[in-house]
């Protein structure tokens, strides 16, 4: 009866472990990503750029709002409330530019509107 809650024991050590492994290699794995896109020549033109929110208003009214209207707050795309909270400014920036999530539309702004549209969502 002891060797058998010997051996439960060493199995719920490996598999916390192998949890524990697990969790650190894909929180590794999420900040080596964002390093990897963070070396990118235009993201960081756009992180280094000092952004304007009215200015990202903007351009969210004329590119963004008709998908997730126009404070925001979801229509055919997701809410952008709070989104900050949830994405780094990378994947803010990959999300925009990608492409990747159709039917969202790939969209290359300039280093500059993209750094104030990144204003802009920060407020929302």
């Amino acid at each position: 009866m002891n060797n058998q809650l010997s051996v439960t024991a060493i199995t719920i050590q490996r598999l916390v472990l192998l949890a524990l492994t697990l969790l650190l290699a894909f929180s590794f794995s999420s900040v080596a990503a964002d390093w990897v896109r963070g070396a990118d020549p235009y993201v960081k033109n756009v992180l280094s750029t000092t952004g304007d929110p009215m200015q990202g208003h903007a351009i969210f009214q004329m590119n963004c709002a008709g998908c997730h209207g126009w404070k925001g707050e979801g229509k055919v795309g997701p809410s952008l409330c709070s989104v900050s909270k949830r994405k780094s400014r990378i994947r803010l920036i990959e999300q925009v530019i990608s492409g990747k999530t159709p039917p969202m539309p790939q969209f290359k702004p300039s280093p500059q509107e993209m750094a104030d549209l990144l204003s802009y969502l920060e407020g929302l």
